[in-house]
């Protein structure tokens, strides 16, 4: 098998397949992980519970107050959670519509989504 020179000045093999250019590498052993702790419940997922079982319309501020008094989720120490879980739940009112799994009551105010 001879060398042929390609355009751009690089040699390449002539009449070489591909499982002869290629040699197989042996099996890897696998990867050893470390142990996995349990998910943290996102704040998202805690307001759904909690949401889930409200018998009437809640505020942000209401669902984290209620998600940490019933050890749902504790706040990592931001200093406005109920805002970032209200633009949560916005965005994903949104983003999946109909199939959410909240509702916007009134201006600030949220429901249960109706699933199907």
């Amino acid at each position: 098998m001879g060398t042929k020179k390609s355009g751009n000045g690089k040699n390449k093999k002539v009449g070489a397949t591909a499982s002869n250019a290629k040699t197989k590498k042996a099996g890897k052993a696998p990867k050893v992980t470390k142990s996995t702790k349990p998910k943290r419940t996102s704040a998202l997922d805690a307001a759904a519970q909690i949401i889930a079982g409200a018998s009437k319309p809640m505020q942000a501020k209401d669902l984290i107050e209620q998600m940490e008094a019933k050890g749902l989720w504790k706040s990592p120490g931001g200093k406005t959670p109920e805002a970032t879980l209200y633009a949560a739940i916005i965005r994903e009112i949104a983003a999946k519509g109909t199939d959410a799994r909240f509702e916007k009551h009134d201006r600030g105010l949220f429901v249960a989504g109706k699933r199907r």
